[in-house]
């Protein structure tokens, strides 16, 4: 009787554990559409929207050498394989509900469920650490010497200026 309760058990561990990969797997499903339409490695992966979003999968997310330069300083898609590897679940979660420097669209992290966050992780997490960390921020009143894109708005007419204020 023990050795069939004990095989039972083994085998409702065993079923618990494929049951758990497999959600493991629609997770990291999940992250990879999210990180594809929500246009993250078009910032976060060189080349990529330069390419056409030909870039392998195997390369996505190593951050990207060329700033955004503007009134905020001059900042770097990091390098979100490195980032992630060095931060649990929960401490990205928090990170993905706080304001960020521009032009990274944090309010579109905030509007994203905690599923579709954890998808996020989980899928960063999958690709595995790589390359190198993104540049440091500089501030505005320091000279940038990396490639940058002026992120600057020109001849904005007065109206639309004053919204903001």
């Amino acid at each position: 009787m023990k050795t069939i309760a004990l095989s039972l058990g083994l085998a409702a561990a065993f079923a618990a554990g494929i049951a758990v990969a497999a959600d493991d797997a629609k997770l990291v499903e999940q992250g990879r559409y999210i990180i594809r339409i929500a246009g993250c490695n078009d910032c976060h992966t060189v080349n990529y929207p330069e390419s056409g979003g030909t870039v392998a999968e195997a390369e996505w997310l190593t951050g990207n050498p060329v700033g955004f330069s503007g009134p905020w300083g001059t900042t770097y898609p990091a390098n979100l394989r490195l980032l992630f590897a060095s931060m649990s679940e929960m401490e990205w979660m928090e990170r993905a509900r706080k304001p960020l420097r521009p032009p990274m669209p944090y309010f579109n992290l905030q509007a994203m469920s905690d599923q579709d966050l954890r998808a996020v992780y989980a899928f960063i997490r999958s690709l595995g650490p790589k390359g190198q960390p993104a540049p440091a921020y500089v501030s505005p009143d320091v000279a940038v010497t990396t490639p940058y894109i002026e992120f600057v708005p020109k001849n904005l007419p007065a109206a639309h200026a004053m919204k903001g204020k």
